[in-house]
């Protein structure tokens, strides 16, 4: 059975407001639909039911603290098992599967499907080096939280002024 449910069943496109046929289409009438469809992309791209069906990334925070870089990662429903993480020439990668409620075969009729099931990977491209045998990894509450110490070189260095 195909769990994907498509969103809308035409191609995108402006359409004409449905009472047309009364009156001509004003060019507020087209923005309006044209403003629909591009909301229903920007919701595609969020619900993972985009390009891929199944392919879906978690959302993923980045932030500089004076002597470490951390990440926090959303990946709620998953168990820490079903994580991976790994660091290789200043590359971050997590990758992991959420997988879906029912076995295969067995899924019901389905009305509504927004929460994405499937393999992810997400690889960062880390703006500093860090200490690779130092990073530590995290997970709680469904966020897993990795912290990568900074390498000395990228540390902050306090810089004395002389007076000359």
């Amino acid at each position: 059975m195909n769990t994907s449910i498509p969103i809308r069943s035409t191609p995108l496109a402006i359409s004409p407001a449905p009472w047309s046929s009364l009156s001509p289409v004003s060019p507020l009438d087209r923005l309006a639909s044209l403003r629909q469809d591009m909301d229903r992309l920007w919701e595609l791209s969020f619900t993972g039911r985009g390009a891929q069906a199944g392919a879906w990334s978690p959302a993923l925070d980045l932030y500089d603290e004076a002597e470490q870089l951390v990440a926090k990662i959303e990946l709620p429903g998953l168990s820490r098992e079903s994580v991976a993480v790994n660091y290789q020439d200043g590359v971050l990668s997590i990758s992991g599967e959420r997988k879906g409620d029912y076995a295969e075969g067995q899924e019901p009729d389905c009305y509504r499907s927004e929460r994405a099931t499937g393999k992810f990977s997400r690889d960062l491209a880390l703006p500093v080096p860090v200490q690779a045998d130092k990073i530590r990894a995290s997970f709680k509450d469904g966020v897993l939280t990795i912290v990568l110490p900074k390498s000395e070189d990228a540390k902050p260095h306090k810089v004395e002024v002389s007076v000359s």
